[in-house]
């Protein structure tokens, strides 16, 4: 089993914790160093994976539905017999 930090190593875990000296700034300014380094797909890239993310959305809809429906008209017919 790892042995936990201790002395110096834990002190420097605090203090990073805790937001060392400009807390909310610093981390301000590194959320936008990163998001410099992100590579953004082109609005035609973006169009296109939206469309299929809800054309994919709209199928599997669809199959659940018809699902809901089959086990739906089963199950009236176990227990009403019609």
């Amino acid at each position: 089993m790892a042995k936990p930090p201790g002395g110096a190593a834990l002190r420097g875990m605090l203090s990073e914790s805790r937001g060392a000296a400009g807390g909310p700034v610093r981390l301000f300014r590194e959320v936008v160093s990163e998001l410099r380094k992100v590579v953004w797909p082109s609005r035609q890239e973006a169009t296109r994976l939206t469309l299929l993310v809800i054309a994919i959305a709209v199928a599997i809809g669809f199959f659940l539905g018809l699902i809901d429906l089959l086990f739906n008209q089963t199950l009236n017919r176990l227990i009403l017999g019609g």
